[in-house]
């Protein structure tokens, strides 16, 4: 079933400034892009560059004054899906090296502030069945709630506060996993059924693969029970928001507009 996507967002540039944008479905095994197009103000210089894992691409641009995105897809997906509690979890040391940069602290996901409370919460489960335990612990105890945070809201402060939106959702489990040494990273992505309707993020786990002998493989996982994997269309990945913005500006900046669509057709 494929999934279609429509977007636009603006934002001012006062003058020159570099800009580096990630808004458009990675092209990757697991997702087909069937149809694609994107459309932006013609400026003084736009490049396209690999993205984190190189999954995605990011725009490179430089401009000045009024810059609008368009962009329209319609993403086929064939991801292997599976319930979590299948997966079991993989020894620290047998951990290949393209995952252990997702065990390590991040600018919004200090992990090691959370270890003491992933023992008391969730000891006695591993794997699988504790990132589903996580997920189901920051499901019952957080309000989503738009507005609530801001750029500068980490795992912590949405832990104190048991809010945010889906940003922040991501941050916590990604911290609460990382604290109980599993490996997990931010995605950005498109889904269907995400209200309000906007750019979502969700995590993304690294587990044992129940169908070798070994080795592992990355599991989506969202908190916010808003999107479903088997519907997700990512973006990109990072270590954390930070690494996946769909807009970063290298200088002064300021955001006009957005409007995000996506379907199930």
């Amino acid at each position: 079933m494929p999934i279609a996507i429509e977007t636009q967002f603006a934002f001012e540039l006062p003058s020159p400034t570099d800009a580096l944008l990630q808004f458009e479905a990675a092209r990757i095994p697991e997702q087909t892009i069937l149809e694609t197009d994107t459309q932006v103000t013609p400026s003084e210089h736009v490049a396209r560059v690999p993205a984190q894992e190189n999954i995605g691409e990011r725009l490179l641009v430089r401009a000045e004054g009024a810059l609008e995105v368009s962009y329209s897809a319609r993403v086929d997906i064939a991801r292997a899906v599976s319930d979590l509690a299948r997966h079991g979890a993989i020894p620290p040391h047998e951990i290949p090296g393209e995952a252990v940069e997702y065990l390590f602290d991040s600018r919004y996901c200090p992990a090691d502030d959370f270890q003491s409370f992933a023992e008391a919460e969730f000891g006695g489960t591993s794997g699988g069945a504790r990132i589903a335990a996580i997920s189901d612990w920051i499901a019952d105890h957080f309000s989503y709630v738009p507005g609530s945070s801001t750029t500068e809201t980490g795992a912590v402060d949405s832990f104190v506060a048991r809010q945010g939106i889906c940003r922040d959702y991501a941050h916590v489990l990604i911290a609460l996993a990382r604290a109980s040494a599993i490996p997990a990273r931010y995605v950005a992505c498109y889904a269907p059924g995400v209200d309000p309707p906007d750019f979502h993020a969700v995590a993304e786990v690294f587990l044992a693969d129940p169908a070798k002998s070994a080795g592992g493989v990355w599991q989506l996982v969202d908190a916010t029970r808003m999107a479903c994997p088997s519907e997700t269309v990512k973006i990109g990945v990072g270590r954390d928001a930070a690494d996946v913005s769909f807009l970063t500006t290298f200088g002064p900046s300021t955001f006009r507009s957005s409007c995000v669509r996506v379907t199930k057709e």
